[in-house]
């Protein structure tokens, strides 16, 4: 299997992790990603710590079965160099500031002028216009600026800093990739490219749906940890055992809460807990704490009330769900040849590209000469970048 994006070029001038997991989708479904790195150095997550190899394993994570050509964009000369693989490609994917692909010529005016039937995407924080454009800014500034920080934040004394990545991968990335496949889909009717602007703020929205309507509709702004799914209700809750690990109770709907209370103990006069929600959280967190994970997890397995024990990493890289799903069975090799399994996309086996399991990073441009286009490169005066 091919996959179903085979024939596809894919121009990605992208660093660090939005952009080059929004490609590594596309690799995964049979694309020919091209890398596009400044020379020696190659991009900044290349760098990022632990080190795995002779590169970084985050790097590594993100950019396998990718090609690299190492060019430097800041040269006229070498960015002529590009216009063959212009021509070619099919999408380009940047994450520049805005203004700064437009100063180097290879805005999208500039790439059309070329390639009228390129996709070109890019992926900024706040997208390609407003007040906040040139803003700098990372994950933590973006879900802080669309809301979502707001609604659990921790004590002024233990603020907690979210353990995932939202914007940059489910604001950032996951948008990017649904919409080059439509605007690949629209091409098919049109034979035209388009241009798609990403902001990653925008992109959290979403997860804000429930926050956006109380808020819309009542004018009560939620608060911190206060709310029905972020702490403030005894049915969606983290609960510690006395081993110091941690249960997940998400037994929001009545049917569930009856079987969790029955199962825990828990004594009749908390059981409504619409009358006082606060102690209803104390007694059930005095139940937990007194036993250890390791009893509590076969019993609410049992008892099937959505509860269960937060896993570690370390876990869920041995868990019997994933291994009976496969889901780390692809494995990234280093130039050493130690393997580690890959990072697990959500594209079904009969939709991704088959290979023999194990794939690489590539080195920094590592395929500037076996690359025909890019061996037997001249500007034409027409061009002008």
């Amino acid at each position: 299997m091919l996959g179903p994006l085979r024939g596809l070029k894919v121009l990605d001038f992208s660093t660090l992790l939005p952009g080059p997991m929004a490609t590594l989708f596309l690799a995964e479904a049979g694309a020919e990603v091209i890398k596009v790195e400044r020379p020696g150095s190659g991009e900044d997550m290349r760098y990022y710590p632990p080190k795995w190899g002779d590169s970084s394993i985050n790097f590594s994570l993100l950019n396998r079965g990718k090609k690299s050509i190492a060019v430097d964009l800041k040269n006229e000369e070498e960015r002529a160099k590009l216009i063959p693989l212009i021509e070619e490609a099919d999408i380009i994917v940047e994450q520049f500031r805005p203004g700064v692909m437009s100063r180097l010529g290879l805005d999208y005016e500039a790439i059309k002028s070329i390639n009228s039937k390129i996709i070109y995407c890019s992926i900024s924080g706040f997208g390609q216009n407003g007040p906040k454009k040139n803003l700098a800014g990372h994950d933590i500034n973006y879900i802080g600026d669309a809301g979502l920080l707001s609604l659990s934040l921790g004590s002024t004394e233990q603020p907690v800093v979210p353990p995932a990545l939202i914007a940059d991968i489910a604001g950032g990335a996951y948008p990017a990739v649904m919409n080059i496949l439509l605007a690949l889909r629209e091409r098919d009717f049109s034979g035209q490219g388009c241009y798609i602007d990403i902001a990653m703020t925008d992109g959290v929205l979403p997860f804000l749906f429930w926050a956006l309507g109380k808020t819309s509709e009542t004018g009560i702004n939620p608060k911190n940890g206060q709310d029905r799914l972020t702490g403030g209700a005894p049915r969606y809750q983290l609960y510690p055992t006395s081993d110091q690990r941690f249960v997940a109770a998400g037994p929001l709907e009545e049917k569930f809460w009856e079987v969790f209370t029955k199962t825990i103990g828990l004594a009749a006069e908390y059981r409504d807990d619409s009358i006082n929600e606060e102690e209803t959280i104390r007694q059930v967190a005095s139940i937990i704490k007194a036993k250890s994970s390791s009893y509590w997890e076969p019993i609410f397995r049992l008892a099937n009330c959505c509860c269960s024990i937060v896993k570690t990493v370390e876990e869920v890289l041995e868990d019997e769900q994933f291994r009976a799903r496969g889901v780390f069975a692809e494995q990234l090799m280093s130039k050493n040849g130690d393997t580690i399994p890959a990072v697990p996309i959500p594209i079904i086996n009969g939709l991704k590209k088959q290979g023999d399991g194990i794939d690489r990073a590539p080195k920094v441009g590592e395929h500037n000469e076996d690359s025909v286009s890019y061996t037997h490169l001249t500007l034409p005066t027409i061009y002008s970048v």
